[in-house]
């Protein structure tokens, strides 16, 4: 666990990219000109230097996209998946994984996936989860096994928290 920048908890998180990607291409770059200045050929100094600014330039974009779009984090109060921000008390259960060995499909593998993209971003794994009013919906993650984990808990977290409410208020006689 650690700390968010306004101090929350944060249970589980994974970034959308990583900024070390931004520094492959003009890497690969780097060693063409060391490639080219070793072996005496003609050095394309301008041409190298440009498609190094472009291809960094272009990761850049994809990195900011990334974080934003495709990253994760769950504290003690929220799931944020993306640009959605799905409160823990709105969520009933978590549904159990898919059965590899079943021919069905289950449920909630057609449901709406969380954040605004149109299904589980590529390369990570759906979690069915049914929401208080009986809607099912997909939350995602590259680690969905740590994320169903980390949700099951905090869930429970949850529960214990409002039960632990709802005994002192009928303690106090808030509820006659």
């Amino acid at each position: 666990m650690t700390a968010s920048e306004d101090g929350t908890t944060i249970l589980f998180a994974e970034l959308g990219a990583r900024w070390r990607a931004v520094a492959y291409g003009p890497l690969l770059c780097l060693l063409v000109l060391i490639l080219e200045l070793v072996t005496a050929a003609q050095v394309h100094w301008f041409a190298l230097i440009f498609c190094a600014a472009l291809i960094a330039g272009f990761v850049v974009l994809q990195v900011i996209a990334g974080q934003r779009h495709v990253s994760v984090e769950l504290t003690p109060v929220a799931l944020r998946e993306g640009t959605e921000t799905l409160p823990l008390a709105s969520i009933d259960a978590v549904l159990p994984e898919r059965d590899e060995d079943s021919r069905d499909d289950e449920d909630w593998e057609s449901a709406r996936s969380l954040g605004e993209l149109s299904g589980v971003p590529r390369r990570r794994a759906g979690i069915g989860l049914r929401l208080v009013g009986g809607e099912l919906v997909q939350a995602w993650a590259k680690d969905h096994r740590g994320l169903r984990a980390a949700l099951t808990a905090a869930l429970g977290e949850t529960d214990k928290v409002t039960r632990t409410e709802e005994t002192e208020d009928s303690e106090n006689g808030a509820d006659r």
